[in-house]
C-alpha cells in the first residue's frame, strides 16, 4: 500500500448532499479519508487521526472543487464535483429504438400526430399522467431497408412542442452487429453519431438534442468515447457490471477499468476526469425483470443512497411488439411499474443533463 491512500472521495468523484452535510453558507461538508504511515493535511490543514484514518471535512462551495492532500512529501490533488439538483429525481429511458420511427414515416400520409404511433402513444401517456421525462436513445437503420432520411419533417413542430420531456439521442448505427464499437476508432463512432445527429436536427429539431447518451451494448474505446464527447455527448450511460455473474459476459462499461467500474457500481455516477466524459450507471433494465420482481428489485436500489439518489428506469423499444420473438405482453405494465415506484418514493421528473452539468 502507498504511503498515502486516499479512501474518499476520488477523482472524479460527484457528490452530493447524501455524502456530507449541507451547511448554512449553502456550501456541502464532505469528509476526505485517508490512511497514511504519516501526519496529514488536507486543504493545508492538519488531519485528525481517528478510527484509524485520517480524516477531514471540506467544503464544496462550487461545482467543481479541488481537494489538495499531504503526507509527508507526497501530495495529490483532486478534482471532485457537487451537484445541487441530483438527489430525488428520475427520468425513463429507452434503448434500442428504430421501429416506431419506421412506423411514424410508412404512415405519414394517415397519422396527423406522432402520438397516433403506438409506441409514442404509450410514452405520452406515461408522461401526461405522471410528468414522467423520457429519453430515447435510436439507431440510424434497421436491418431492412429504412433509415433515417425516410423520416419526414412534417412532425418537426410537434416534436419541439414536446422538447420539455422528450429527448433523441444516438444509440448506433444498427442493432447488429452486437458490440458494434468495442474495438472501433474516433472516425467510425464519430461517422455514425453524425449520422443520426443531422438526421435528429433535420426531422425532429435542435431543441431534441442534449449531452447525454447510451451507447449500444455501452462498449467502446477510449478514442470512441472521445468522439462521442466531441460531437456533443459528454455523459455516457450503461450497465457498469463487475464482480457479478455478467460482468465476464457483458461488462457493458465502455473501456474502464476494473476499480473504476467498481466506483462506478457502488456510486452510480463518476466523472473521468482525463477525459472530460461523465458516467453514469441505470438503476434497472426493466425487461430483464419479471412483473413482480421490479418494486423489491427497486426498493433494494433505494436501500443505497447513493445508489438511489438518481433512478434511471431503462427498457429496449423492440419487447413492445407482438410481432418480435421476444415480446412481453406487460410490458405497458411494466413500464407504469416501475414509474409509480419513482413516484411514491418521491422523485421527481428530470433529465440527466438538468441535474448533473453546472
Amino acid at each position: 500500500m502507498k504511503k498515502c491512500t486516499i479512501l474518499f472521495p476520488r477523482d472524479g468523484d460527484m457528490l452530493n448532499e447524501r455524502d456530507g452535510e449541507l451547511l448554512e453558507d449553502g456550501s456541502l461538508s464532505v469528509p476526505v479519508k485517508v490512511i497514511s504511515d504519516q501526519e496529514v493535511y488536507i486543504n493545508g490543514l492538519k488531519a485528525a487521526f481517528k478510527d484509524g484514518l485520517y480524516q477531514a471535512s471540506v467544503s464544496l462551495k462550487s461545482y467543481e472543487n479541488t481537494v489538495t492532500v499531504t503526507c509527508g512529501k507526497e501530495t495529490e490533488t483532486l478534482k471532485v464535483y457537487r451537484l445541487k439538483n441530483y438527489v430525488g429525481k428520475y427520468r425513463l429511458s429507452l434503448d434500442d429504438n428504430i421501429w416506431f420511427l419506421e412506423d411514424l414515416a410508412k404512415n405519414s400520409r394517415i397519422y396527423r400526430s406522432l402520438f397516433e404511433n403506438p409506441y409514442l402513444n404509450l410514452m405520452k401517456r406515461i408522461h401526461d399522467r405522471y410528468g414522467t421525462k423520457i429519453h430515447i436513445n435510436i439507431y440510424y437503420q434497421t436491418e431492412g431497408s429504412f433509415n433515417l432520411t425516410m423520416m419526414p419533417d412534417k412532425y418537426k413542430s410537434e416534436w419541439m412542442e414536446n422538447a420539455d420531456w422528450l429527448r433523441l439521442s444516438f444509440h448506433a448505427l444498427a442493432d447488429k452487429p452486437d458490440k458494434p464499437y468495442i474495438r472501433a476508432g474516433y472516425d467510425e463512432v464519430k461517422r455514425d453519431c453524425e449520422k443520426v445527429l443531422e438526421q435528429i436536427r433535420r426531422f425532429a429539431g435542435e431543441p431534441l438534442i442534449g449531452p447525454v447518451t447510451t451507447l449500444h451494448w455501452g462498449e467502446a474505446t477510449p478514442e470512441g468515447c472521445r468522439a462521442l464527447r466531441d460531437c456533443g455527448y459528454k455523459c455516457l450511460v450503461a450497465d457498469f457490471n463487475v464482480d457479478n455473474e455478467l460482468a465476464e459476459r457483458v461488462p457493458v462499461s465502455y473501456y474502464l477499468s476494473l476499480e473504476q467500474r467498481r466506483n462506478i457500481f457502488r456510486r452510480f455516477i463518476w466523472k473521468d476526469n482525463a477525459n472530460d466524459i461523465i458516467f453514469f450507471r441505470s438503476a434497472i433494465i426493466i425487461d430483464t425483470h419479471p412483473l413482480d420482481k421490479i418494486e423489491p428489485f427497486l426498493d433494494n436500489i433505494g436501500n443505497h443512497p447513493n445508489r438511489s439518489a438518481y433512478i434511471d428506469l431503462l427498457i429496449h423499444e423492440q419487447y413492445f411488439y407482438p410481432h418480435y420473438k421476444g415480446y412481453q405482453p406487460e410490458y405497458e405494465e411494466k413500464i407504469l411499474t416501475a414509474v409509480r415506484w419513482a413516484v411514491n418514493k418521491g422523485y421527481k421528473p428530470a433529465f440527466l443533463d438538468e441535474c448533473i452539468f453546472e
